[in-house]
């Protein structure tokens, strides 16, 4: 087993984190609550725009549950820290941009983890499976998530069959946003975190909490709760810095320069 099973590569206004537990990168609840612990820092960080999460190696982004530790006695409903499983599953707040780079097979916890990123971009290998119904137990995150996400009767396949979804078919599902040669996956994501990093923080902010906490409420709900500046992010960028900056940047036929307030 690594000794640094979680690696943080500090970049600038972009963090990378790198699950790193061979062979098959699994996570133990140790593990989340280091991934948790990661995460929260990210986002309270106010230097910090985005994070990219990938996994060491060619062959496994993440394999999930490490299933070794089960067999040890370590319970489905473990402390995982305050993010859950993988540390940004259920992370409060968490309204920063996550890409997910998925450098091979994403299994079981391991595809959760992906589907709780922002955008995916997926090496050209990549593959997807929730193979939990072998084990007897509950894909619990992604029972949530998959039907919401693509077509629910494929949703309903991968779930209850447990089978792989290669790359091609994630992407023509619209589970991931790209495929790239595995060669180019980290550039790729760097690229694109670079991008991100240079945008406006405050909006970012608000489109994470504004779909997040509207997925249960209707369009008119949501729109008031807008209107209203009852979702906290909208109330901070209505009265910031940064909506000034953006209009006279317009106005002035210049790029703006994002300060986060």
């Amino acid at each position: 087993m690594s000794d640094n099973p979680i690696e943080v590569r500090d970049n600038g206004p972009v963090l990378e984190v790198t699950i790193n537990r061979p062979k098959a990168n699994a996570i133990d609840a140790a593990t989340s609550r280091e991934m948790s612990k990661v995460f929260e820092a990210f986002r309270d960080d106010p230097d910090k725009r985005v994070a990219i999460v990938t996994g060491a190696g060619e062959k496994f982004f993440c394999a999930g549950w490490d299933l070794k530790a089960a067999a040890e006695g370590e319970a489905p409903d473990s402390d995982y820290g305050i993010g859950g499983f993988g540390g940004i599953q259920e992370l409060p707040n968490l309204n920063k941009p996550i890409i997910a780079a998925v450098n091979g097979m994403a299994v079981g916890g391991g595809f959760e983890i992906a589907l709780s990123a922002d955008l995916i971009i997926a090496a050209d290998h990549a593959s997807f499976a929730l193979p939990e119904i072998n084990a007897g137990t509950l894909a619990d995150a992604a029972t949530i998530k998959v039907p919401r996400r693509m077509p629910y009767h494929v949703a309903m396949d991968l779930l209850f069959t447990g089978r792989w979804m290669e790359a091609e078919e994630a992407l023509r599902w619209g589970l991931v946003n790209r495929i790239v040669p595995a060669g180019d996956l980290m550039q790729e994501a760097r690229e694109l975190a670079t991008l991100l990093a240079a945008g406006p923080p405050l909006v970012f902010a608000c489109i994470k909490e504004v779909a997040r906490e509207s997925e249960q409420l209707d369009f008119q709900q949501a729109m008031n709760m807008i209107n209203g500046r009852k979702f906290p992010t909208v109330d901070t960028l209505y009265s910031s810095e940064d909506q000034l900056e953006g209009a006279k940047a317009f106005a002035e036929k210049r790029k703006p320069v994002w300060k986060g307030r």
